[in-house]
């Protein structure tokens, strides 16, 4: 699967609270799969859209922009699937189908989530060379 590099659109932005709490975490239902948030890990809204993000992968791609406002300031590496299946994530795992995108956090493959097509297109540009 041949990887292309994308950033995100520079108006694209998410809320987020980190989970500052003595707690085990919790679990829930999401993209397919069950999920589990750990104390630390970050609660993001992302438009219509919640999910958690885990701490070091929060603090490693995402930047401040404004008060609970946060960017993605690192690159990832996405490829549209060809076939429907289902990726583990950090946070548990995610179904996917044939036209959603496959992303990867780093250039060695690894990080990976998927993620609708109509949705990464309204996210993410390519990265200019």
């Amino acid at each position: 699967m041949t990887r292309t590099r994308y950033r995100r659109k520079p108006d694209q932005f998410v809320i987020a609270i980190q989970l500052e709490l003595e707690t085990s975490g919790f679990d829930y239902q999401k993209w397919g799969g069950n999920q589990h948030c750990k104390a630390g890990d970050w609660l993001v809204r992302n438009g219509d859209d919640v999910y958690t993000v885990d701490k070091a992968v929060f603090e490693r791609t995402y930047r401040g922009v404004g008060p609970g406002h946060y960017t993605k300031s690192t690159p990832i590496w996405a490829a549209k699937a060809t076939e429907a299946g289902t990726v583990k994530t950090k946070e548990g795992s995610t179904d996917y189908g044939v036209g959603d995108y496959l992303v990867f956090n780093d250039e060695a493959g690894k990080d990976e989530y998927a993620i609708t097509q109509a949705k990464f297109e309204s996210l993410y540009e390519p990265f200019p060379e």
